[in-house]
Parts: structure tokens; C-alpha cells; sequence
């Protein structure tokens, strides 16, 4: 499957008209950005149920100053448009796979109910 590359106008439509994506923030000059793109190329192959996107985070700068990205390559994902992981740095083939084991395993059901209980002990706490 080839990789979606991301930009402002369809990064929102992207994330939120597929049920799991992972995005690579990257720059072509650096070198682990070089390294770490055909374990990213591959796991997409690998993983079909899956859209695998890249941000060119010189081209889209706003885009990664929206996410905090502060060093590259960054992966983040999402499922069902919440953000289920967010790390800077590559990972190995490995790597790439158990996190997108995981993340497909989740029941998002709980993750919801979880969400919505830490927000509202975050609200009782404010109060």
C-alpha cells in the first residue's frame, strides 16, 4: 500500500474518514527520517487495514507546530480519531509492528469510557 502524504488541507479528513492511521513527521534532510522510511514503506505493505501517512514537517510547519513536534522523525497514531501513541524517533521493524498490534487489540469502547472519566476528574479538580 503505498504511503498518503499528508498536508494541512488533508490531514483532518484523513485522520478522521479512516479508522487507523500512522503518521511519520519527517524532513528530508535528516538521516534517521532516511533510515527509518523503508521499515515505514514496509510495514504499510504489511499492514493493509492500516493508512500509513508521512508530514513533511519543513513543508508543513504549522501542521507540526499543532502537534508540538520538536524532533524527527515523530509517529503518532490514531484510531477511530484519537491519538493512541506519539513518539519521537524510529523504531524498528519490531517495534512498528507491536505498536500497531496493540492499538488494533484496544477495545475503544474503554478508551472512550476512560477518556471521558479522566476528563471529568480533571473538571472536579478545577472546580
Amino acid at each position: 500500500m503505498a504511503v498518503l502524504e499528508l498536508t494541512q488541507e488533508n490531514f483532518e479528513a484523513t485522520v478522521t474518514g479512516n479508522k487507523m492511521v500512522i503518521i511519520d513527521f519527517w524532513a528530508p534532510w535528516c538521516g534517521p527520517c532516511k533510515s527509518f522510511a523503508p521499515v515505514f514503506e514496509a510495514a504499510s505493505e504489511k499492514h493493509p487495514d492500516v493508512v500509513f501517512a508521512k508530514v513533511n514537517s519543513d513543508d508543513e510547519q504549522a501542521l507540526s507546530g499543532h502537534f508540538g513536534i520538536r524532533s524527527i522523525p515523530t509517529l503518532m497514531l490514531f484510531r477511530e480519531e484519537i491519538m493512541l501513541f506519539q513518539q519521537a524517533g524510529a523504531l524498528p521493524a519490531s517495534g512498528l509492528d507491536s505498536v500497531l498490534e496493540q492499538a488494533k487489540a484496544l477495545d475503544m469502547d474503554q478508551v472512550r469510557r476512560d477518556i471521558a472519566e479522566r476528563d471529568q476528574q480533571s473538571q472536579q479538580q478545577q472546580q
